[in-house]
């Protein structure tokens, strides 16, 4: 899979937002918040044979934390791992933007991204409710 930074105005990136979004609806977990182009976010999109088929973002939140945001995978594209590989390049940009704790929070009904986030090395924390659930992850420093 090829990882590229993508322009909040992406018209494939949207794609995936509004399939992300719905799908989340679908499962009764709550939709994310909508970014507003202009956002000080940073999307990537994972492409596979021509074709966009995953998403990422992360966004500052303070000094040296970011929210990795919008993680999704169309469902045809799952388990092979892809996921994980845009979890990996959103912790690289982050880290590489001297942002080495990375946060998330997703709905508690997400039993699959619940696993994933565990199994990447993210500890859960206090939740902001209780039908969501908060992850965060210090990453190591990059040797210069």
């Amino acid at each position: 899979m090829l990882i590229e930074i993508r322009s909040s105005l992406d018209p494939e990136l949207a794609a995936l937002i509004t399939a992300q979004q719905r799908e989340l609806e679908a499962a009764g977990a709550e939709a994310d918040r909508m970014f507003e182009p202009g956002d000080d976010v940073a999307y990537l999109v994972g492409v596979v044979n021509g074709r966009a088929v995953a998403c990422g973002a992360w966004q500052e939140t303070g000094p040296g934390a970011a929210e990795l945001r919008r993680l999704y995978v169309r469902p045809a594209f799952r388990g092979r791992g892809l996921a994980r590989q845009m979890i990996v390049a959103i912790e690289e940009e982050a880290l590489a933007a001297d942002r080495p704790l990375l946060r998330l929070e997703l709905g508690a009904r997400l039993s699959a991204a619940i696993a994933l986030y565990q199994s990447s090395g993210y500890r859960q924390v206090p939740s902001t409710g209780p039908h969501r659930v908060r992850f965060e992850k210090r990453l190591p420093a990059l040797v210069q």
